[in-house]
C-alpha cells in the first residue's frame, strides 16, 4: 500500500511538471504569435525598424523634392537676369 502511495507521489509530481511545461510552452507559443501578427501586418512592434527607416525615407525624397525646386527656382533667376 505505502509503495502505491509512493508511486502516485512520483505521477502526481511527474503530472505538474509536464503541466506546467504546457503552460509554459502555450505562453511562449502564444507571444509568438502575437509578434508574427505585428510584423506580417505592417504595425510597429519591438525590435522593428520599420517606421524608422520609413521616416528617414520620406525625409530623404523631401530633401530630393526641395533640392529639384530649388534648382529650378536658380534657373529662373539666371534666366530673369540673363534677359535686357
Amino acid at each position: 500500500m505505502s509503495k502505491e502511495k509512493g508511486t502516485e507521489r512520483v505521477l502526481d509530481r511527474h503530472v505538474t511538471q509536464f503541466t506546467s511545461s504546457v503552460q509554459r510552452i502555450e505562453l511562449e507559443l502564444s507571444g509568438q504569435i502575437r509578434y508574427l501578427t505585428q510584423v506580417a501586418t505592417g504595425q510597429p512592434h519591438e525590435g522593428s525598424s520599420y517606421a524608422a527607416r520609413k521616416d528617414a525615407q520620406m525625409a530623404v525624397n523631401r530633401v530630393d523634392y526641395t533640392r529639384v525646386m530649388v534648382r529650378d527656382l536658380a534657373r529662373s533667376c539666371d534666366r530673369t537676369l540673363e534677359q535686357p
